[in-house]
């Protein structure tokens, strides 16, 4: 009896250990698998995109520069959040030791607010470019974007710092048992976060994409009533505003995607806050939320051109080639 009680606990040489779930074996490797998958999956695939644009000098200008900064959110969430929000849930164990329990709350949500932010970003810089194409070259350049990008991962970091300060600065982590890590946030705050970290940031990029969309509209109606001559002679800012348009479909994808993997987590919190009951529906939630970021580059293949062309230079090692990173890889866009 005293052999199987500790066999059941997370620590079994500690009498102050947590109770550890038993699973069935076959149980425990399809969940090894299934969350393997994913987070290799968006390891993988966020890598490519990261490559894409550092590589190739063509790849290099403002709009990419904020599509890399989310791929970078994205990595960190596959690379580092899904593994370890993973390994808790099968061994419903916490075996990463007191210092990551108190710093990894805010990695993961710096990463998460990190990809909301560079969405914002996105959507700020097409509106920009549908808006006033004539002068995008003038407002939006690579600097300015990358001092940009830098403040807004900084704010993040300085944010979720404020948000979490309580648990970051505690003396002793706040567990019940040994094998528990337990994040203390009051519920007044969560709430405040909930409408700061999502719900204001999201009705920006609600509100300024469809501003884009009426944008992109309108110069539809607009390069629709030009002459066949003057479509000749403006033929160059007619692909423009043609490349505008799908940019901004594309970003309506990705902010469509967003909110359907985002909402329902942060609809719930008001819900489900220190409700054991439906624990496992808030696991469900949490994870629908980290598929976004395996999902983001499968739109960019599905969209760019250039993602696909890249993707093949890498797989084939053509980037090692000399003179690889001034392919033109946007051949295929016009």
């Amino acid at each position: 009896m005293e052999d199987h009680w500790r066999a059941n606990r997370c620590y079994p040489a500690l009498n102050s250990s947590c109770t550890k779930l038993a699973r069935p074996q076959a149980l425990y490797i399809l969940m090894y698998i299934f969350f393997s998958s994913i987070s290799v999956s968006t390891v993988l695939l966020n890598l490519l995109v990261i490559i894409s644009i550092s590589h190739f000098k063509q790849l290099h200008t403002p709009t990419n520069l904020l599509i890399l900064s989310l791929a970078v959110a994205d990595l960190f969430i596959g690379l580092i959040v899904m593994p370890v929000e993973g390994s808790q849930l099968i061994e419903t164990c916490w075996y990463f030791g007191d210092t990551l329990c108190n710093i990894f709350p805010i990695i993961s949500s710096v990463a998460l607010s990190g990809s909301l932010g560079s969405l914002v970003l996105i959507s700020i810089d097409r509106f920009i470019a549908v808006s006033d194409p004539l002068r995008y070259s003038l407002k939006v350049t690579h600097n300015k974007v990358t001092i940009i990008v830098i403040l807004s991962w900084c704010f993040c970091l300085l944010y979720m710092f404020f948000l979490l300060y309580d648990h970051l600065t505690a003396m002793e982590p706040q567990r019940t048992c040994h094998g528990e890590c337990r994040i203390t946030v009051s519920f007044s705050r969560i709430v405040g976060d909930v409408f700061v970290s999502f719900i204001m940031p999201c009705s920006t990029v609600i509100i300024l994409n469809l501003k884009i969309f009426c944008a992109a509209k309108y110069h539809t109606k607009m390069i629709n009533s030009v002459t066949e001559r003057q479509r000749a002679s403006n033929k160059g800012i007619i692909r423009s505003k043609k490349s505008s348009r799908k940019a901004a479909k594309t970003i309506g994808v990705l902010v469509t995607v967003y909110l359907l993997c985002y909402m329902p987590y942060n609809l719930s919190t008001f819900f489900v806050y220190n409700n054991q009951s439906l624990y496992f529906l808030l696991i469900c939630l949490i994870w629908i939320m980290f598929l976004n970021s395996c999902i983001n580059p499968i739109i960019y293949a599905l969209f760019y051109p250039w993602f696909k062309v890249s993707t093949k230079h890498i797989i084939t090692l053509a980037i090692f080639h000399p003179g690889s990173s001034n392919a033109n890889v946007n051949s295929d866009m016009k």
